[in-house]
C-alpha cells in the first residue's frame, strides 16, 4: 500500500488546485480534468475518462479512453486506477460545481472510499468533504468555522463530537433528518466519531490539515 496521496482532478468548477505533489504522489485527471491541470502546470500521471467533457483524447502517454455507456462515472473509474496503483489516500479537487448530479455522485465515492477502507477529500471553493464509517476523526485546535454532520447510512448510531461548540454524545443520526447542520469549532481539540454508520463530514477548507488522528 502507498501511503502517498493520490490527487484527482474532475471536470467540475476549479475552485482552485492548491496542491503540489511530493515524490510518491499520484496524479489523476478524469476527462475535463486534465485541461485543469493544464492550466495550472501541473503533470498528470495517468489521464481517464469517455472525454464528453474535454472533446478530444488527450496525447499523453498514459491514458485509458472509456466508453461512454458504462456504469461507473469517470471519477469512480479514476479512485479505482488509484486503488490499483496501490494507493488509500485520495484528495478530489473539481469534483463539485457544475451538475449537481455529478456532485452528489462524488458525495456517494466519499462513503465507498470510506466503507472500503480509504480517506477521501473532495475539496470545494470554502469547504472540504469527507466521510468516516465506524470509526473517528480527532483535529488539533481549529479556532473557528463551520462543520455539518450527516448520516449518510439509514442509522449511524453512537454519534460522538466532542470539543465543538455543541456536542453529541452516543446520539443515533439518520439519513433523514439534518440535525447535524452547522455547527462550530472553538479553538479546542475536537473529534467526530461514529460507532456503526458512515458519516459524511462538511469541514472549513484547511481543516484536513488538523486532522491528528483518523481510525
Amino acid at each position: 500500500m502507498n501511503n502517498g496521496i493520490c490527487y484527482v482532478i474532475g471536470a467540475g468548477t476549479d475552485y482552485g488546485l492548491d496542491f503540489c505533489p511530493d515524490k510518491g504522489d499520484f496524479v489523476i485527471a478524469a476527462d475535463g480534468g486534465f485541461s485543469c491541470l493544464e492550466k495550472r502546470g501541473i503533470l498528470a500521471d495517468l489521464v481517464i475518462g469517455d472525454f464528453d467533457s474535454l472533446k478530444e483524447i488527450p496525447k499523453h502517454p498514459n491514458t485509458i479512453r472509456l466508453k461512454a455507456e458504462k456504469d461507473d462515472t469517470d471519477m469512480l473509474a479514476a479512485l479505482r486506477e488509484g486503488i490499483r496503483a496501490g494507493y488509500k489516500n485520495f484528495y478530489i479537487y473539481c469534483g463539485t460545481g457544475g451538475r449537481i448530479d455529478h456532485t452528489l455522485a462524488n458525495i456517494q465515492t466519499l462513503a465507498w472510499l470510506s466503507q472500503s477502507g480509504m480517506r477521501g477529500f473532495l475539496f470545494h471553493k470554502d469547504m472540504v468533504i469527507t466521510a468516516v464509517t465506524n470509526g473517528r476523526l480527532s483535529f488539533a485546535e481549529i479556532p473557528e468555522g463551520y462543520l455539518s454532520v450527516f448520516s449518510h447510512t439509514t442509522r449511524a448510531e453512537g454519534v460522538t463530537l466532542d470539543g465543538l461548540k455543541y456536542e453529541l454524545h452516543n446520539a443515533l443520526l439518520t439519513n433523514a433528518c439534518p440535525v447535524g447542520t452547522s455547527n462550530e469549532f472553538i479553538g479546542r481539540k475536537s473529534e467526530i466519531a461514529v460507532e456503526e454508520g458512515t458519516l459524511i463530514v462538511v469541514l472549513p477548507r484547511g481543516a484536513e490539515e488538523r486532522l491528528v488522528l483518523w481510525n
